[in-house]
């Protein structure tokens, strides 16, 4: 067998497999997208090299598996590639100039559209923009102005082609905003957003496709293999699979086709007969992992059980009806594909519950893992203990929570900010649980999202260290657990003969470093399915 050779070598310090109670390895081979062989000497392995081996001789090196980012946005990433940077601006003014500066270069009338991975608490006013200061940017183009995925801002240009007026009815589980005098001021929210996001043309492809490569590229620079994009369009996933055609992708993604803007069964039923196509794709590259539905809004609207902290009257909103949200449930589950749905507040979760509960009695015998709760953030004991009793997942995002902890207690109060995203209940209570970033809202990386579940760290300090899990606890919350929640526990997720390459190299051991030093610790080289797609020469 060695007479074939490997087509590469690494020796290292230690290379970290994940088997349990297996020591460190010195040394690891790979041929074609798989791993061949590990051995305990950094010389074991020897006898694997040929004359067309790469051979990474790291003394000093650790060897990881590739992490997984189980809820995040890619697409997303892949636009604001090309989108216009607001995350740069630190006040209104560079913000609307950033705009400004891209409508010189706009024909008129053309969508001008910017990155979403911002927030308004970071510009020295400490508020969005509004469709009048969108309008001194420019008038003579609509502007789309995304924050995260539950808002956008737009002009009074984009607002006019809508059709928008001050009489217009605001759409369930959405808000249309207005300003002090009551009049629009731009802002859409939820299920609002879809009255102008449907008129934004297509991206153009290739455009897209040299964004998603290059976003793949950044997600791959911070340790993560895999994707699991949470909110995948049917045109989007099209561009996926033309990326991945072109050799564009740089990280396995693993779609969710977005339920988002429908609102009953019937609705679902024709995104799933567009979706059969895919339904057998083998690709270990890009594959559909199922439909995603949003039970509630986001930072501004999860929907909860007491009152919001800077509004009594108030307690977020539900973008589906339980009934509705049930019925199309069942029908994704009874066409064979899962699903995984969004529910921050805890309002949301008791009632996603329900929803689901009811789900699984009517349909006995889903396999494990079908029905998965997306992030869970307002989850308390009871909660958490009725998920576990009924098999449902759930999707974790510490970096989330670091990034918007400041605008998240202006809503919802200092209690409940601590309590979100509850690591260590979910662990100590037998839940399958694992960990992402929610890109754009949160930021991506290795590293940060498993420094942010170890110290509990935000960008207003420790909140709720009692959370707060062990290294080796949330390195698998992103490696053996994310693979078992792909159902993939045979191919990736530990570093063993058979399974898929994809492994990270590190200059230092993560696990031996100080706590804060993990923050900002990124990988020297990531390959996936054995090819290198970030190094140092990257």
């Amino acid at each position: 067998m060695t007479d074939h050779g490997a087509d590469l070598l690494i020796r290292a310090a230690a290379v970290h497999t994940l088997l349990p109670g297996q020591p460190p390895q010195r040394s690891l081979a790979v041929r074609g997208d798989r791993i061949t062989a590990l051995s305990p000497d950094p010389n074991g392995l020897d006898a694997w090299v040929t004359g067309r081996t790469t051979v990474y001789d790291l003394p000093r090196a650790t060897v990881l598996p590739a992490f997984d980012d189980t809820h995040t946005h890619l697409i997303f990433a892949g636009y604001s590639a090309h989108d216009v940077p607001v995350h740069q601006a630190r006040t209104i003014a560079e913000f609307l100039d950033l705009i400004r500066q891209r409508a010189a270069a706009t024909p008129e009338g053309e969508w001008i559209r910017t990155t979403t991975n911002w927030q308004e608490l970071n510009l020295a006013e400490r508020r969005m923009p509004t469709a009048a200061e969108l309008d001194q940017a420019t008038d003579r183009h609509p502007v789309l102005v995304k924050r995260g995925g539950h808002n956008d801002v737009v002009n009074t240009y984009a607002l006019r082609l809508a059709g928008i007026t001050e009489d217009t009815p605001v759409p369930a589980g959405g808000v249309i905003g207005r300003d002090a005098d009551g009049r629009l001021n731009g802002r859409l929210i939820d299920n609002a957003m879809g009255l102008v996001e449907r008129l934004v043309p297509t991206a153009d492809r290739a455009r897209h496709i040299d964004g998603l490569r290059i976003a793949g590229g950044q997600y791959a620079a911070t340790g993560i293999g895999t994707v699991r994009d949470c909110m995948v369009s049917l045109d989007n996933y099209e561009t996926l699979l033309a990326a991945r055609k072109a050799g564009a992708l740089n990280t396995r993604v693993r779609a969710l086709i977005a339920a988002f803007g429908l609102s009953s069964a019937t609705e679902v039923e024709s995104l799933l007969d567009a979706m059969e196509d895919w339904r057998y794709s083998a690709d270990p590259w890009l594959r559909v992992w199922g439909v995603k539905f949003a039970l509630d809004g986001g930072l501004e609207a999860g929907a909860t059980e007491e009152p919001y902290a800077c509004d009594h009257s108030f307690s977020g909103m539900l973008t589906w009806d339980p009934d509705a949200l049930a019925e199309s449930v069942e029908a994704v589950v009874r066409r064979g594909w899962r699903v995984g749905t969004h529910a921050y507040g805890d309002r949301a979760v008791r009632i996603l519950l329900d929803v689901y509960e009811r789900v699984l009695r009517n349909n006995p015998g889903l396999p494990a893992g079908t029905l998965v709760m997306e992030h869970g953030g307002l989850a308390g004991p009871e909660q958490r203990a009725r998920a576990v009793a009924l098999g449902i997942p759930v999707t974790i995002q510490q970096p989330l929570l670091h990034d918007t902890a400041e605008v998240e207690r202006e809503y919802w109060g200092p209690e409940r900010v601590a309590a979100l995203f509850p690591a260590r209940g979910w662990i100590d209570q037998g839940a399958l649980v694992t960990a992402g970033s929610d890109f754009p809202v949160g930021q991506f990386g290795a590293m940060r999202s498993v420094w942010g579940m170890t110290t509990r760290q935000t960008v207003i300090g420790v909140q709720g260290p009692q959370h707060a899990i062990t290294y080796d606890e949330a390195v698998a919350l992103h490696t053996t657990k994310a693979a078992r929640l792909h159902d993939e526990e045979h191919l990736r997720g530990t570093l063993t003969p058979g399974r898929l390459a994809d492994l990270t190299i590190w200059d230092q051991d993560p696990a031996q470093c100080p706590s804060d030093a993990r923050r900002d610790l990124n990988p020297t080289h990531t390959l996936v399915g054995g090819r290198l797609v970030h190094s140092p020469e990257s």
